[in-house]
């Protein structure tokens, strides 16, 4: 659904117009024979409630992107604005489907955003000198102008706007808090690069060298790039939260410490961790200037993992570090969810191996529809499975349940499989999660 920006109503506004309307239209249909029935008549000014509705017109947009706008039922009084970017070759809608950021503002109550690219690379322009000065014009002034739409249609809090993104989308959230660190309170960026480091002058979006890792600079100097954005801002900048798989072979694994470099020295804390963890298997979480679940800079290695790194139940962690979801920030790492146990095991010959993966339900309410999330060993790549359909086949994998095992009752265990080839390590998979919470594995 498409609605045009500028007469967007309150909802209980709507509702009663919306009994007015629908007491009146039996008399003038009485009185008018000619007058077109109730059920023919659309408001197109209205964004709809719970499901994603592209608007129009919304303000300054001059690299002509598309804004997708995802409200809650339940929308809370000033809610939170989070704008989730897509990655290369996608789109508003495909990371509406590809995330659980919806599903996570309903439970929350925040409003998301999801731009959209038309340029034909399905890119951000995080490379033209427009895209790296606040004003420049280019992508980031069209996502700024939703950003102000949102503020002032529902009253949202400015000072809880976020950003989140994929690959283009990562490096579109580290421009976006360097342009805009008085709107932007935090960002968690999934492969991406430090702000500046994709910069071309030729009209390139590609920048081979910083896609190589190859770009390194000190972190004043990244620093001072991201300070030149928005020369003689004195205000308080946006806390980071950075993720990267260490076998990214698009946007290489380097790039994530110089991230690291670019925002410790934005924030002005020390590039030394102020605690060291793994909350998950195969993951290291450093975190700077502060040892709880809202640090200045929180970034987490994935071993073993591609440039898919993102995978259902990221998002969760997402919102813990913003401060979405309802927690108080504590002095340590979050505590981790109960609920579930998996337990994997496989079978292996040369190249190739089976495993079998179980679910049990350790609450004490069914789960009604599932997905499992897992992180399989460097070199694996699924197959086929059964029991559930798996995406992507490498790195971190969601296994979403089939029509005949979405229930799991509490105490109940349901088993699924797959079939991989591996490289030489036949190792079970780690790190599950099951609808964004933490299993336990023992």
């Amino acid at each position: 659904m498409s609605v045009t920006a500028g007469n967007t109503a309150r909802r209980p506004l709507r509702r009663t117009l919306v009994a007015l309307y629908g007491a009146l239209v039996p008399l003038l249909a009485a009185l008018l024979l000619g007058a077109p029935p109730a059920s023919a008549r659309t408001d197109t000014a209205d964004v709809p409630y719970a499901t994603l509705a592209e608007v129009t017109n919304f303000g300054s947009n001059p690299s002509n992107l598309e804004m997708y706008l995802y409200v809650p039922e339940k929308v809370a009084a000033n809610p939170a604005v989070l704008v989730a970017v897509h990655y290369c070759t996608g789109s508003g809608p495909a990371m509406y489907n590809g995330t659980e950021y919806a599903s996570l503002a309903d439970r929350y109550g925040f409003i998301v955003v999801y731009p959209s690219v038309t340029r034909s690379s399905k890119c951000f322009d995080v490379s033209s000198p427009q895209a790296l000065r606040r004003g420049g014009g280019s992508d980031p002034v069209g996502i700024k102008s939703m950003v102000d739409w949102v503020l002032g249609t529902y009253h949202a809090d400015p000072q809880r706007v976020f950003a989140t993104g994929i690959s283009s989308g990562a490096m579109m959230t580290n421009v976006l808090l360097g342009v805009y660190p008085d709107v932007f309170a935090a960002g968690a960026a999934f492969a991406g690069v430090p702000f500046g480091c994709f910069a071309t002058t030729d009209g390139s979006e590609w920048n081979s060298a910083c896609a190589n890792g190859t770009v390194i600079r000190t972190p004043q100097q990244w620093g001072d790039l991201v300070r030149s954005a928005y020369p003689g801002y004195t205000g308080p900048r946006p806390r980071m939260q950075l993720w990267h798989g260490n076998q990214d072979d698009t946007l290489r694994y380097p790039n994530f410490g110089e991230e690291i470099k670019q925002w410790t020295n934005v924030l002005g804390v020390s590039q030394t961790p102020a605690s060291t963890d793994s909350p998950a298997g195969g993951w290291t979480r450093t975190r700077y200037g502060a040892t709880g679940d809202r640090a200045p800079v929180e970034a987490i290695s994935l071993q073993g993992v591609g440039h898919n790194v993102y995978a259902y139940g990221m998002g969760a962690r997402v919102l813990t570090f913003f401060g979405l979801d309802g927690q108080s920030p504590g002095p340590g790492p979050e505590p981790q969810p109960s609920g579930c146990k998996a337990t994997a095991s496989t079978s292996a010959w040369n190249t190739g191996l089976t495993a079998s993966v179980a679910i049990t339900n350790t609450g004490t309410t069914a789960i009604n529809g599932w997905k499992l999330g897992f992180t399989l060993p460097g070199g694996q790549n699924i197959t086929n499975g059964w029991g559930a359909t798996y995406a992507p086949s490498s790195g971190a994998v969601t296994a979403t349940n089939v029509s005949y095992n979405g229930t799991i009752a509490p105490n109940a265990t349901v088993t699924v499989g797959y079939q991989a080839t591996h490289g030489g390590n036949s190792g079970a998979p780690s790190a599950f999660t099951l609808n964004g919470g933490v299993c336990t594995t023992a």
